[in-house]
């Protein structure tokens, strides 16, 4: 087997379809796949090492062959559409035995091969017929946008897959991660950047005789949780309780306060914290750490190593809060420190299998921090920055006519920009593919009745630029000016009609670059379509 097929292989398998149940979404496309040919039947095939599986099957009840019956695996993996008015007088197909009538009896034979972005062919949506037919331009072109929209249905049940499985790992970390935030003796308490607590272990909801509530607010904390001045009678102000403290900017090392439920003895703590910072300086809220030093007040030595232990875990909070990054890390982050803690301040205590367990919770909490960073970098993956640059429309209209040049030249038409020239801030790649769906609709939904004009124009107005692309075709109907942007919607305004994604495409170029999109009447018929891009560029942007 060569590698490139191994690669198709493992493709296939990737998307977890083969054999499984089709669901509705795939019935439906081919359904509508044979209605496009107008042919009374149609599949989704998909080819393996060794057979052919008939996903799902529209006027006929499909299964397995061996892929050396199958018509569709003799040309797919070139990634052509294939069309075969009559199988029997066809050299490739005449023996095949779906046309000899060992299998069936096919005459009209056609498939759309399903690539993937990375050129893998995984098999093909299939039309058929047992009496010789022909398809026009128009049905292979829908046929090729319903294997398109296969793969995409295929992608995104692999997306969601990926991520209940992601999601399903997190949550099994996070709850090991309480459980170890739960067995320290040490009160953890961390709010968001408003104030409103989202971390609250066990030894502070044992200590303040509650649960965190987030609905209370940063200036009741100290009624709330019953929070004293080291006297153990002056309520403590807000502005000297730790946490606000280093919410507001402050580092915070040493503080002594006392907490006094009604229910329950009192309790002297030394606090330490510090802000949560993200990477790039944003922040995210704050931290802090109380230890609970009561009984040491009994003897002055006793204070003195509960000080000093303080400090040291005071030394190891600032370490972990450093790097912080975000709400879900920060318990990790805790526990990461005061397992090293453990290690260092018990080395001499702690035999080697403990040693042991003490290294493979902080590898598992490592492993946790990655598995959470990589959660938020494949979220980010599927809409990435917009990245902005200076751009000449001229240019980019030139580009985008490169790429419509057999368009272009098909539809007779004459595209002009109209002086001046003007530089735009916008991602020349997702402008150019703005302008060229632009233009080609604008000589696809020409007037047959005379040559096909088009002018791309722009124009500054205040705070942004005003870019509008006009034509002299079939214009669109009134009362579809704003449908036509929705997805799917089309504006049947001629015999020509689109999938309706094209202009819905367009609008989402836009709106990622800040700017607004409509269609108006041309003056003297057609259709005008304009939009808008920022004059300036933002830090967000980069």
């Amino acid at each position: 087997m060569s590698r490139d097929e191994q690669q198709r292989l493992a493709a296939l398998h990737e998307y977890r379809v083969l054999d499984a149940p089709a669901d509705d979404e795939l019935e439906a496309v081919v359904r509508v796949a044979a209605m496009v040919a107008g042919v009374p039947t149609a599949t989704l095939n998909l080819i393996d090492e060794h057979r052919q599986c008939q996903l799902t099957t529209a006027g006929f009840t499909g299964g397995d062959s061996a892929r050396a019956d199958s018509m569709c695996a003799l040309r797919f993996q070139a990634g052509q559409f294939v069309h075969v008015r009559d199988a029997r007088t066809d050299p490739t197909y005449r023996d095949n035995p779906w046309v000899t009538g060992v299998l069936a009896d096919v005459r009209f034979y056609a498939s759309a091969p399903l690539v993937t972005p990375q050129g893998h062919a995984l098999g093909t949506l299939c039309v058929f017929d047992s009496v010789p037919r022909e398809l026009t331009g128009e049905q292979i072109e829908r046929l090729e946008d319903l294997a398109g929209v296969i793969l995409a249905l295929f992608e995104r049940r692999r997306q969601a897959r990926v991520m209940a499985e992601l999601a399903a790992e997190a949550e099994a970390r996070q709850q090991f991660t309480d459980t170890v935030l739960d067995t320290i003796d040490v009160a953890v308490v961390a709010a968001d950047r408003s104030g409103h607590l989202t971390v609250f272990n066990r030894a502070a909801r044992d200590w303040h005789g509650l649960d965190a509530d987030p609905s209370i607010e940063p200036a009741d904390f100290a009624e709330h949780y019953r929070l004293f001045r080291a006297d153990g009678v002056t309520p403590l102000p807000s502005e000297e309780i730790p946490l606000l403290q280093v919410l507001h900017g402050g580092a915070v090392s040493d503080a002594e306060l006392v907490i006094r439920p009604d229910d329950r003895p009192a309790r002297h703590v030394v606090v330490g914290g510090r802000a949560l910072t993200a990477a790039d300086g944003t922040p995210l809220g704050a931290v802090v750490a109380m230890t609970d030093v009561t009984a040491d007040r009994a003897q002055q030595q006793a204070l003195r190593d509960a000080h000093a232990e303080l400090l040291r875990s005071n030394t190891e909070l600032e370490q972990f809060a450093a790097v912080v990054s975000h709400d879900l890390a920060a318990p990790l982050a805790v526990v990461n420190g005061y397992l090293e803690l453990l290690g260092d301040h018990y080395a001499t205590e702690i035999d080697a299998q403990g040693q042991k367990w003490i290294g493979a919770t902080v590898r598992a909490v490592g492993r946790m921090q990655a598995l959470i960073e990589s959660l938020l970098m494949y979220a980010r993956a599927g809409s990435g920055p917009c990245r902005r640059a200076d751009a000449d429309l001229g240019e980019l209209v030139d580009q985008a006519l490169t790429d419509l040049r057999e368009t272009i030249r098909g539809g007779g038409a004459t595209v002009r920009v109209t002086p001046p020239r003007i530089t735009l801030p916008c991602d020349p790649t997702l402008v150019r593919q703005l302008l060229q769906n632009l233009l080609g609709n604008a000589v696809k939904y020409r007037d047959p009745a005379r040559d096909c004009q088009v002018e791309v124009c722009a124009r500054r107005e205040e705070d942004e630029y005003v870019v509008t692309v006009r034509d002299n075709g079939i214009g669109i109907p009134a009362d579809q000016l704003r449908r036509v942007f929705e997805m799917f919607a089309r504006a049947e305004a001629g015999s020509t009609a689109g999938h309706g994604v094209g202009l819905s495409t367009c609008e989402r170029i836009v709106t990622r670059h800040g700017g607004r999109i409509w269609a108006d009447a041309a003056p003297g018929g057609g259709t005008a379509i304009s939009f808008t891009l920022p004059v300036s560029r933002t830090p967000a942007d980069a």
